[in-house]
């Protein structure tokens, strides 16, 4: 039996012209978060219930866990119990939250697994509202808590589970990283208070090869190919500088499995670390070539500023 996954991670309806990487590569269906919930995060959240108030842990924070509980209960509805309340944030509507988890099997008491942990599969950092159960599970929990929580039976069949789960933080939406020097000849680039940047192309030709420059240095984890990274993103035309494509007017950021971005966008991301700011300047060949994409003109050279939040290398093969 498989993790049963608290929520998929919400990514709202950005154009595929940025997401068909090659020729052929299918694009993904993000779902919008006005299909999300809305309103008090802390009205959504699931009652503590018999069951969820009767699993005892062994293990700390932060590290995977052991539970024991009555078996063969019937669970009629999701629970949730604070186990011990972390002296953190309270989580908040739209946050993206970062948590850790260990299964177990409630009939059998089994063990099924653990995920977020060092060492564990990881889990990307996930919009608290993008998702119903999401929200009933860590909406309004406090950072640093820890949280028993009871699962019935899924309409797809799925069986029952407890779930141990450790909130260990929110994750700006914004990068983060230490200031860098402007490169001469790069677009310039200015940004909002929250964060979103807005783009000045240069008055000259455009580079015919790929430029990358650090605005923000972080100091995460580095982008490893086939990561699925989590990012903002503001791109614009060098010819007319005008946005095309933007997370930020978008709603939120985004994230996609691999990373099945044009080539230019991917090789940006390549050893890039964790909270850093990206520029990069996509010729044609690694972008969208002599094919017209949407309201990019062919040839067209693409200009991105990419915000790098979080990152989640793929599983080793076995």
């Amino acid at each position: 039996m498989r993790l049963r996954p608290l929520a998929l991670l919400s990514t709202i309806a950005v154009s595929a012209l940025l997401l068909a990487g090659c020729a052929g590569s299918a694009s993904p269906s993000p779902t919008s978060t006005s299909d999300a919930t809305s309103g008090d995060v802390c009205a959504q959240t699931a009652e503590p219930g018999a069951i969820s108030d009767g699993v005892k842990v062994d293990g700390q924070f932060g590290t995977p866990s052991k539970a024991t509980f009555t078996l063969k209960q019937d669970i009629k509805k999701l629970q949730r119990t604070v186990i011990t309340k972390g002296d953190g944030a309270t989580v908040k509507k739209g946050e993206f939250v970062s948590y850790a988890l260990s299964a177990f099997n409630t009939t059998t008491g089994e063990h099924i697994g653990d995920a977020g942990y060092p060492g564990t599969e990881q889990m990307l950092p996930q919009n608290v509202l993008a998702n119903p159960t999401l929200a009933q599970v860590i909406g309004c929990a406090t950072v640093g808590s820890r949280l028993a929580v009871a699962f019935p039976t899924g309409s797809n069949g799925a069986e029952s589970q407890i779930y141990i789960v450790d909130v260990l933080g929110t994750v700006p939406t914004a990068a983060w990283g230490e200031e860098q020097a402007p490169v001469d000849g790069m677009p310039e680039v200015k940004l909002a208070k929250n964060g979103e940047p807005s783009i000045s192309i240069p008055k000259t030709d455009p580079p015919t090869e790929l430029k990358v420059s650090v605005l923000k240095q972080g100091d995460g984890e580095a982008v490893a190919d086939g990561d699925t990274t989590l990012l903002q993103y503001y791109g614009v035309n060098w010819a007319d500088g005008k946005s095309f494509d933007s997370s930020w007017k978008n709603g939120e950021p985004i994230s996609i499995p691999g990373n099945t971005y044009v080539p230019g966008f991917v090789q940006a991301l390549a050893g890039q670390k964790v909270g850093s700011q990206v520029l990069v300047v996509i010729p044609p060949a690694l972008g969208y070539g002599d094919k017209e994409q949407g309201s990019i003109p062919a040839n067209s050279t693409l200009v991105f500023v990419i915000d790098i939040l979080a990152t989640q290398h793929a599983p080793a093969a076995k």
